[in-house]
């Protein structure tokens, strides 16, 4: 893995073209679970790629109705409904999914929680027209119900209990990342051998472009969005960003992203983007918010102690941090 940067973190997969060979890279964008997806297939068969694509759509839009907030007839929506009265069972994969993410939360010490969505959207509904920030009190009234510890599971009976009434689950943390990685496992089933699947920035790769090279990332300034500033070069590798760049609100002067803490309610600050490099998209996804979250020392401290995973940290002063195993070349 290469890397070249100085600056900011929104990741978009360049044009490619193959060299000296019959394979090509097709793409398709699309909006899925919410958000702008692309997914890359290379194939000499622009068909065979095409049915491909579908295979994974069909597979992301599996996910987003197992996980959906937005549908009243979701597991997630049917767990939300039933909290505080009685367990609700699941799918095992759903299951599967919240153990993990609780297995997060325990690691990053409640700087990840999936309960997060027990917060009233009105406290941190930030963008242009939020003009002053709830008060230290308001905030920790609202999220007194964000708990992983209450989120109760029954592995034998598969079922999730909400223990208090109004607790709710959410999987904006994680779920992007996890459908990433299900939509990469299913095309390699298929006998894709290449590709990318980049949800919102949540983005998995395997294989190499038509060319036999690495798949090249743009590394965009976030204030020149769509031109990349640097790039890095990988392989078989999932990275995913969390920034204060993308949704906003600036406030008596001051800028304060949407990314919250959940023991306070209020939005982080001192971190501009944290990016997470790892073998999967799920945990790069899950992990990337909780860093920004623990800051610089913490953040670093923790990713240093774990295997197969390397992160790269911008703070609001443009300095640059990174794990002790990935190394930046100017």
């Amino acid at each position: 893995m290469k890397l070249r940067t100085n600056s900011f973190q929104i990741l978009t997969l360049l044009p490619v073209q193959a060299i000296d060979t019959a394979q090509q890279a097709y793409k398709r964008v699309l909006k899925l679970m919410g958000n702008r997806f692309e997914i890359t297939v290379v194939s000499d068969n622009a068909g065979w790629a095409d049915e491909r694509i579908d295979d994974a759509v069909a597979e992301i839009s599996r996910i987003e109705k197992l996980l959906t907030t937005f549908n009243e007839n979701s597991q997630t929506a049917a767990i939300n409904k039933m909290a505080g009265i009685e367990p609700v069972k699941v799918d095992k994969e759903v299951f599967d999914l919240i153990h993990r993410s609780i297995k997060i939360s325990s690691l990053t010490q409640g700087a990840f929680d999936i309960t997060y969505g027990s917060i009233d959207k009105s406290l941190w509904n930030f963008n242009v027209n939020m003009t002053s920030l709830p008060s230290k009190e308001t905030a920790k009234k609202m999220v007194r119900l964000i708990n992983y510890r209450n989120l109760i599971l029954d592995e034998k009976a598969c079922t999730v209990f909400l223990k208090e009434k109004c607790m709710r689950i959410g999987f904006g943390g994680i779920g992007k990342g996890y459908a990433a990685d299900k939509a990469k496992f299913l095309l390699q089933q298929k006998g894709v051998q290449s590709g990318v699947v980049n949800a919102a920035g949540d983005l998995i790769t395997w294989g190499t472009q038509p060319n036999g090279k690495p798949w090249t990332i743009g590394i965009a300034n976030p204030y020149l969005r769509f031109q990349p500033f640097s790039y890095l070069e990988i392989e078989d590798m999932a990275i995913a960003t969390s920034g204060n760049y993308e949704k906003y609100a600036i406030i008596d002067g001051k800028k304060y992203s949407h990314s919250i803490d959940p023991k306070t309610g209020l939005p982080v600050r001192g971190i501009k983007s944290v990016t997470i490099l790892c073998p999967n998209a799920e945990l790069a996804d899950a992990i990337a918010t909780p860093v920004m979250v623990m800051g610089v020392k913490a953040g670093l401290h923790l990713i240093n102690q774990m295997k197969n995973i390397a992160c790269i940290i911008i703070d609001d002063a443009d300095r640059v941090y990174t794990t002790s195993n990935l190394k930046i070349t100017k």
